[in-house]
């Protein structure tokens, strides 16, 4: 029977729509985002149910849309070449003309503009299209289940996987870390920098954010009661290590507010301090601050003392150390905050030495090494290998550095040219 020329040309141009549907099916289906997909699912959205179940049986839904597809193409191909013979009765000699302009079309109609209409718009269209894909996997399924046999079977033989899984789309942390860096993330910029910090805490130890031995406030057990009550008097903190004997051990920690309050009843003698030292809780150097975190609220404990192999004291760490790591700094009422960081007119930071690389590297957005020395003073001295005077400079990577005061073997203050 001889099908009118419009009806061709009908058909043709239906086949062209039903090849660019298939192509935004699996752009748009492909280009969902899994977790937004799981959030909808779990809210009761029927066609987020659907689609899950497409993306989860991703063999057979894509060897649906690949066989619509092909046999769209095949026959908008075949068809074309029966059209170009009825209208101008050139038989072989228009053959690749209507080959070159069917291939045209296939290319502009049927993939490049819905492809890209779909990576614009996949939730809303992946969504609507479940409805009808889901349906035809089921009709196609033992026509596509011979197809990918026969695929799986030529992938084997050239030795590759063939099994998808789910892993594949599971996010890694440095994943997670570029997605929440771009500033073009809708999460305000606060709570991105909270939730880098919180992918940071595996990596970051409590070396990197302890109060260095040399920095403590230290009760002397064996020191004259009136030195011991002066520093108590004046003490800014909750609880301080003891120390005791020629080795300087540290034998506890002694809380304040509670000897306080029995010095309202008592002098000081050696037996009140002893009977208000606790035992002090101490935890290995290179803990990472998760994990530290987690002995925290196990061991019911917010002060630790670092001690390296040898059982030297190497600091202190506390809990609001670690949440301070997470949210920034924050000011306490019971604590006189120093200025570590001060900005001078011509850009230049004047630093206090003993402040941590990495909290540095965050102010100051700049890049100094953090794979060695944990603070800024270790950095110096591990470049000179001795203790530099004053007014001397030194080039580290690609930051300009002064030293502006050194004190007891120490750097004390550095002004760093970003």
């Amino acid at each position: 029977m001889d099908i009118p020329l419009l009806w061709q040309l009908g058909i043709l141009a239906l086949l062209l729509f039903i090849s660019a549907f298939f192509s935004m099916a699996e752009t748009s289906l492909m280009m969902l985002n899994r977790h937004r997909l799981k959030i909808l699912a779990k809210e009761g959205l029927r066609s987020a149910h659907l689609a899950s179940r497409l993306l989860h049986e991703r063999e057979q839904f894509l060897g649906a849309i690949l066989l619509g597809n092909t046999l769209a193409n095949a026959a908008a191909s075949t068809l074309a070449a029966f059209i170009s013979i009825r209208l101008f009765n050139l038989g072989e000699l228009l053959m690749p003309a209507s080959t070159l302009i069917i291939t045209f079309a296939i290319l502009v109609f049927s993939e490049i503009t819905p492809k890209v209409i779909a990576a614009r718009h996949a939730e809303p269209l992946a969504l609507a299209f479940s409805y009808v894909l889901l349906p035809l996997v089921k009709v196609g399924y033992p026509l596509i289940w011979l197809a990918n046999l026969c695929a799986n079977s030529l992938l084997r033989l050239l030795g590759m996987k063939v099994s998808f899984t789910e892993s594949s789309h599971t996010a890694s942390i440095e994943e997670l870390r570029s997605i929440f860096s771009e500033s073009t993330s809708p999460i305000p910029q606060k709570h991105r920098e909270v939730l880098l910090n919180l992918l940071d805490l595996e990596q970051t130890t409590v070396d990197d954010i302890m109060t260095v031995h040399t920095q403590l406030e230290i009760v002397d057990f064996d020191a004259p009661m009136e030195d011991i009550l002066q520093q108590i008097t004046h003490c800014h903190h909750t609880r301080l290590p003891v120390r005791k004997g020629p080795t300087e051990e540290i034998i506890g920690m002694l809380h304040i507010r509670k000897i306080i309050n029995a010095l309202r009843q008592q002098d000081l003698t050696q037996r009140i301090l002893t009977q208000n030292i606790e035992s002090a809780y101490f935890i290995p150097s290179g803990t990472p601050l998760y994990t530290q975190m987690q002995e925290f609220q196990q061991n019911q404990q917010r002060i630790a003392l670092v001690v390296d192999e040898y059982g030297e004291l190497k600091g202190l760490v506390t809990l609001e150390d670690i949440i301070k790591a997470i949210i920034g700094d924050f000011a306490s009422e019971s604590m006189v905050p120093e200025q570590a960081y001060r900005k001078e007119s011509k850009g230049s930071w004047l630093v206090d030495a003993s402040s941590s690389l990495r909290d540095i590297n965050k102010k100051l957005g700049i890049s100094l090494p953090v794979d060695g020395p944990r603070t800024l003073n270790g950095l110096i001295i591990e470049h000179f290998e001795d203790i530099p005077e004053s007014g001397i400079g030194l080039k580290i990577g690609d930051f300009k550095l002064e030293i502006i005061k050194t004190q007891d073997r120490t750097v004390k203050t550095v002004r760093i040219y970003p």
